[in-house]
């Protein structure tokens, strides 16, 4: 719909309908990587003061047009030129203007430069809702929120959110579930892929879409996500283990690469008959093109990441943790559980190139503490790998480490000489462990990785020589509670007085949080400073801020929140 309450993007729909797209068979795919990195009636400030009434677009490379900015997920924007650490605090920066939505904002909110909507140019923040619309909002408004550029709703021919504990059997979101996974977009092609998951005659299904930037409408018929492997695992039916929306969660961010849209999944909060899985789509037509299970054998293993979405690097290589559940791929097996993995498109499917799996990864999945509840960190060199137990593991990109095991490895977990790694650090490094992703930033003191782990500190960790310097460099006051934080970071290059890192956390309540890159223990600004101006209502687990051209996106349980430079 628009503003004015018409459903746009129903040509296709109107024509066809939910029951014959039903038919339609699985498909989907697009390309490369992102461009940068990188109520309604609170008056903040005057809306004449900001808008861009002509429309002056925003420079190319402030763009965020996947979840973290690129498809490496780094989570750190370097073409920041607009915030610094000398202009975020509670006298210059704050809420510029909140703009309501019909549901939860679970995905990362992106911003697209100088998109030309209805004849005119702006500069577009694009969310998604747990009620399965998609909205397009101008960037540059203050003040009194004004109408959408387009809102666009799936939910046509009587289809609905699914609801929680009824629909599907979990409440970790409610009441509904809907888009969660953070869309991705083809900017050559002005097009928006998302995933939208509902309810259409009792049954729960996933289609996938592609959406005009500029209008909002269905490019070409969505498909409904359908897949089989063969297989004996767990819910197998005569060799053959078929994809189930009704198990699966899609919850991960989508990835875009080499004109393929990939889709990460895991489950409804661990229950029924489950696996982990990754569906590839061609952007240009729909059509599926990669099906891969994790636990054909077995069971579990899903592909989640505190929704951080799969990566890929410029080799055309794909990366991501798995999950707990079944392991055998050191025997020769296909189940790859609670291992980081490095993998290629191949033949339909995709084929493991490298991996490593920690040496207690039987304790693991005996004790609920996913690999997979983390996201690797791609350096230049090594990969940064951090679970549930808050080890922290330094793989080489060169040669990961595979698996190598103990007798009796859960009685000496703590051990930091088996496995075949750059470093490890033991358990509990990252107090609580990590529900989250990680992100660097190399400035004239050195490179730093900050972690914000459950019931710890948002941290700075040294990086020298490839690997972790102990104890934390600089620590945020705050302890975090469940699930911690997921830090993203802007600058102006490598200028530490333009370094930021930021991060949304539940301490005390909801609060967005700037701090100094170089020593976390500067706490440049947080919306609790002028509650009654900037503060959050409330938000969602997982929730990561988007920084983009002097602006900062946070979505909350009903509302995209604007801060930025007050004059």
């Amino acid at each position: 719909m628009r503003g004015t309450g018409r459903t746009v993007g129903g040509g296709w729909r109107g024509r066809i309908g939910l029951a014959a797209l039903a038919l339609v068979s699985v498909a989907a795919c697009s390309q490369a990587d992102a461009a940068a990195q990188s109520w309604a009636g609170r008056v903040v400030v005057s809306p004449a003061a900001f808008r861009i009434p002509g429309g002056k677009a925003a420079p190319a490379d402030t763009a965020v047009l996947t979840q973290r900015g690129s498809s490496s997920r780094v989570g750190w924007n370097g073409n920041e030129a607009v915030l610094n650490q000398g202009n975020v605090n509670a006298a210059d920066f704050g809420r510029r203007v909140a703009y309501p939505v019909d549901g939860k904002i679970y995905s990362q909110p992106l911003f697209v430069p100088g998109l030309r909507v209805d004849g005119k140019v702006h500069n577009v923040v694009i969310v998604a809702t747990e009620k399965d619309s998609v909205y397009a909002f101008d960037a540059d408004a203050a003040g009194q929120a004004p109408a959408p550029l387009w809102h666009t709703s799936f939910l046509v021919n009587g289809a609905t959110p699914v609801k929680a504990d009824s629909g599907v059997p979990c409440d970790s979101i409610t009441p509904t579930f809907g888009i969660t996974g953070t869309p991705v977009i083809d900017w050559a092609n002005r097009t928006l892929y998302v995933i939208a998951t509902m309810e259409v005659g009792g049954s729960v299904v996933d289609y996938m879409h592609a959406v005009d930037l500029s209008t909002g409408h269905d490019r070409m018929p969505p498909v409904q996500l359908e897949a089989s492997v063969r297989g004996t695992g767990l819910g197998s039916r005569h060799g053959v283990i078929t994809f189930s929306a009704h198990q699966e969660q899609q919850h991960m961010a989508l990835l875009l690469d080499r004109g393929v849209v990939y889709a990460g999944f895991a489950s409804y909060c661990d229950r029924g008959s489950w696996h982990g899985w990754i569906l590839g789509y061609r952007a240009s037509d729909l059509h599926r093109m990669v099906v891969y299970n994790t636990t054909p054998g077995g069971s579990a293993g899903g592909i989640w990441q505190s929704a951080t979405g799969l990566e890929a690097d410029s080799a055309g290589n794909i990366y991501f943790i798995s999950a707990d559940g079944t392991f055998d791929l050191a025997s020769g097996g296909p189940d790859i559980s609670d291992s980081v993995m490095e993998m290629r498109p191949r033949n339909g499917t995709l084929a493991v190139v490298d991996y490593f799996t920690p040496f207690y990864q039987a304790c693991l999945n005996k004790d609920d503490q996913d690999y997979g509840s983390g996201s690797p960190l791609l350096l230049p060199r090594e990969i940064i790998a951090i679970g549930k137990e808050g080890a922290i593991a330094v793989l080489s990109r060169s040669h990961f480490g595979g698996y190598h095991t103990i007798s009796s490895p859960c009685a000496h977990i703590n051990r930091t000489d088996v496995d075949r790694v750059i470093q490890e650090l033991p358990p509990g490094t990252v107090f609580g462990g990590v529900w989250s992703a990680e992100t660097t930033w190399s400035g004239p003191s050195g490179q730093y990785v900050y972690t914000a782990g459950e019931a710890d500190h948002l941290k700075a960790w040294k990086l020298v020589r490839g690997q972790v310097v102990t104890p934390a460099a600089s620590h945020a006051a705050e302890v975090m509670n469940y699930p911690g934080g997921i830090p993203v970071g802007s600058s102006h290059g490598s200028d530490p007085a333009s370094a930021i890192v930021w991060n949304i956390d539940q301490e005390k309540g909801p609060a967005l949080r700037a701090y100094a890159a170089g020593d976390l223990a500067d706490e440049l600004y947080n919306t609790k400073q002028d509650a009654s101006r900037d503060a959050i209502p409330g938000y969602d687990n997982f929730c990561v801020p988007t920084v983009a051209d002097g602006r900062v996106f946070v979505g909350t349980k009903g509302e995209l929140i604007i801060y930025g430079l007050l004059k």
